[in-house]
């Protein structure tokens, strides 16, 4: 299983571009924040339109900082804790932490940059917000982790990813909602499954290295099984988020889509052939997140959220 398999990595083993900061970017590849901001929109605009209809760009704003500032943490910590790991897998042993492209001195400092300034914009939006944020950081940590002591290091990360709409929810209003929860765990569930996916092309090398998931104990055909069963589900939660928010034809739409989208990505990856895993991972994934946000703002913008 790779060291970050909730952010795929899109780019070959080229060297870094220049400058440390650029360096330390493409470490945490802060590009991919693609496949969590628009579900922390969708929340935080859904909480608005309850609010009062009207967006409010301030803690929108305040929202895209926290997302990119806890990811680029959590990215960061990752590399520096797995960075051993890394250097004995063939498609990871690129990697800057690996190469040295980036000194662990560094990596620690960007890593500790971003956890100061998640905190400090949870602390700006309201004080329900700033005293979940370190709770919110624990599962970033423990998720590298996860890969030594459970086959299911997929449940940590679902975990991980599951607070960004809570949190954008919360951001908003100030409060816990439990429609945020039935998106968050949609999220989450969302994210282990194809976690499940990527996890299948280390498979030989996590056995001799000895980390553990869940093609590596139980087989790449129980976790592409295991993948179809956990978008299911979040189909399922899907349903019942716009069910329980009232939504309109544009969000179902979206749901149509994401479904269909499901069952396309599933289509390419098959237990004995990963030739298309790429594709599967990287353009399906991406089009789910970017196609549902377009679709649920559309939805709200026509319901009468005010821009």
């Amino acid at each position: 299983m790779s060291a970050d398999s909730a952010t795929p990595e899109l780019f070959g083993p080229e060297p870094a571009p220049p400058g440390k900061v650029k360096a330390f970017l493409r470490l945490v590849m802060i590009e991919h924040s693609v496949f969590a901001l628009p579900f922390a929109y969708i929340a935080a605009l859904t909480a608005m339109y309850g609010l009062d209809e009207n967006i409010h760009w301030g803690r929108l704003l305040l929202v895209t900082i926290c997302m990119v500032g806890l990811r680029t943490f959590a990215m960061a910590a990752n590399r520096i804790i797995d960075r051993e790991i890394d250097a004995r897998n063939p498609r990871t042993a690129h990697r800057e932490l690996v190469t040295g492209a980036v000194s662990v001195k560094s990596a620690w400092t960007g890593a500790l940059i971003a956890v100061v300034v998640f905190l400090g914009a949870a602390a700006l939006l309201n004080p329900l917000c700033l005293a979940l944020a370190p709770v919110a950081v624990i599962p970033m940590v423990v998720y590298p982790y996860g890969k030594r002591f459970t086959n299911f290091p997929q449940a940590i990360l679902g975990l991980a990813q599951a607070i960004g709409p809570i949190g954008a929810w919360i951001a908003v209003t100030g409060e816990w909602s439990w429609q945020a929860v039935i998106l968050g765990l949609a999220v989450g569930v969302w994210i282990g499954g194809f976690d499940l996916i990527y996890a299948c092309q280390d498979v030989e090398t996590d056995r001799e290295v000895g980390v553990k998931s869940v093609p590596a104990r139980f087989g790449i055909p129980a976790a592409i099984w295991g993948a179809r069963g956990c978008h299911l589900v979040t189909t399922a939660l899907f349903v019942w988020y716009a069910a329980d928010t009232g939504a309109g034809p544009f969000l179902w739409l979206g749901l149509a889509i994401v479904a269909g989208a499901f069952l396309y990505e599933h289509s390419l990856v098959k237990p004995h052939d990963l030739s298309r895993l790429n594709r599967a991972f990287f353009q399906v994934n991406g089009f789910i997140g970017i196609a549902l946000f377009v679709c649920a703002l559309l939805d709200l913008l026509v319901r009468g959220l005010t821009v």
